[in-house]
């Protein structure tokens, strides 16, 4: 935060664009409002009151109050005043309402809240179920990290998405603009792009902020009678993060509807298909669609109207059934079964020499942009050249490879003429 008050936002971390009704252009002011509402904050954590605040954004000659000062100037005080005492009561209710992280301890409490509001969101259509999976990626690393910032690079989470780049960067971008996800620098040559989870979501169902389409405003569906109920999801994240890296979930296996049934059912085993669908959030077609397949891997068993995981589903091991004579015997060969096996591998593959290719390529300008070494010059027609004189002392002609007469060379390592020897050559 000292950095982001002395400097300003450097690597546009708080930056958001937005285009108001007219063709008004406010990313600029909302850039401000964002990384003044930020300090203000981290200065009421810090213990400061409001009147210290306004006098260090108006009177010093830090960058983070440029666009307080730039109101002060057109305005007048009180105009800028009153815009920096609106921050400073937003950033003081938010800082009321949220637990502070003051321990790795409180972190871990914290992340296991975000989990828990993950797993009971309804994720929906295949891009939620995407997001779904780079949420669980990520709380993956943050765990290990111990910490809402985390690195990781779009190859790396979409090897561990189990999907391609293509789909891991439209996903994050998706989680950006619904306020779920903040970048804050967009990594180096060598290290990935830095990422901060923001685990203080909205009070509202998943459908809002996890899908970017819906019912259109004035359509069949948008009326207050039309509209069904929000169902709340379970699903096991833990038991989706251990298996969705796996090719069996790749696209046109199982996929993310098929991981998000199995971990719905590793979350509460034995449902129906009703209870399937609202805890996985699926339609009712794709949760029998997935079932059946489960079924046929031997990963699922049915009691009556009731489905179970097999004691070893997540591991791969399919239970044989009346349905299933040849269960599956791992990860491997439900991928081969379903005709995915091997997807992983060739993207990891393209990933690894698309990283070498960027090595070779950071090198070849590396030696393009060192200092060239400046030509050593000619040495002068009058200094011997050692290698044109034999062991003997006899000075050979370059040319012909003939002796020279009367050409010796110096103590000072120059030529020199014997004056009594007729020259050979002139």
């Amino acid at each position: 935060m000292h950095t982001l008050l002395v400097h300003g936002d450097r690597h546009n971390t708080y930056m958001s664009g937005n285009l108001q009704r007219g063709g008004k252009n406010t990313a600029s002011s909302d850039h401000a409002w964002a990384v003044t509402r930020a300090l203000a904050a981290d200065a009421i954590r810090a213990g400061w009151n409001r009147a210290a605040f306004l006098q260090v954004l108006l009177d010093g000659p830090y960058k983070a109050g440029h666009h307080a000062r730039t109101l002060q100037h057109r305005r007048g005080y009180d105009s800028a005043a009153a815009w920096l005492t609106r921050a400073w009561d937003g950033a003081r209710l938010h800082v009321q309402t949220t637990d502070p992280i003051t321990s790795r301890q409180d972190f871990y409490a914290a992340l296991a809240a975000f989990r828990t509001r993950i797993e009971r969101t309804a994720w929906k259509g295949t891009a939620g179920k995407t997001d779904m999976r780079n949420l669980i990626a990520r709380m993956e690393i943050c765990t290990r990290a111990g910490s809402w910032d985390h690195t990781v690079s779009e190859r790396d989470l979409a090897e561990r998405m189990g999907c391609s780049r293509t789909t891991a960067h439209n996903s994050s971008q998706r989680l950006l603009k619904a306020k779920l996800l903040r970048q804050l620098d967009s990594g180096s040559p060598t290290e990935g792009g830095r990422w901060m989870l923001r685990p203080h979501l909205p009070h509202t169902t998943s459908q809002h902020w996890a899908t970017h389409k819906g019912p259109q405003a004035g359509g069949a569906m948008s009326g207050p009678i039309a509209r069904q109920p929000e169902e709340e999801a379970n699903i096991d994240t833990l038991a989706a993060a251990q298996v969705m890296r796996h090719d069996a979930f790749a696209h046109r296996g199982l996929g993310g509807s098929g991981l998000a049934v199995l971990a719905a059912l590793a979350e509460l085993d034995g449902q129906t298909i009703g209870e399937l669908q609202r805890s996985a959030t699926v339609s009712r077609p794709t949760a029998y669609r997935q079932i059946n397949t489960l079924r046929a891997l031997g990963l699922v068993t049915q009691v009556g109207e009731l489905y179970h995981l097999s004691p070893k589903a997540l591991e791969g091991l399919g239970a044989q059934t009346q349905e299933c004579t040849d269960p599956v015997t791992g990860w491997d060969d439900a991928a081969r079964r379903l005709g995915t096996h091997g997807v992983g591998a060739r993207r990891r593959q393209r990933h690894q020499a698309q990283r070498a290719h960027w090595l070779r390529v950071q090198a070849r300008l590396a030696e393009h942009r060192r200092t060239a070494r400046p030509a050593e010059p000619a040495p002068h027609p009058s200094v011997a050249q050692l290698h044109l004189v034999r062991p003997d002392g006899c000075v050979v002609d370059p040319t012909t490879g003939e002796v020279i007469d009367g050409l010796y060379v110096a103590a000072d390592g120059q030529w020199i003429w014997h004056q009594n020897t007729p020259s050979t050559h002139s």
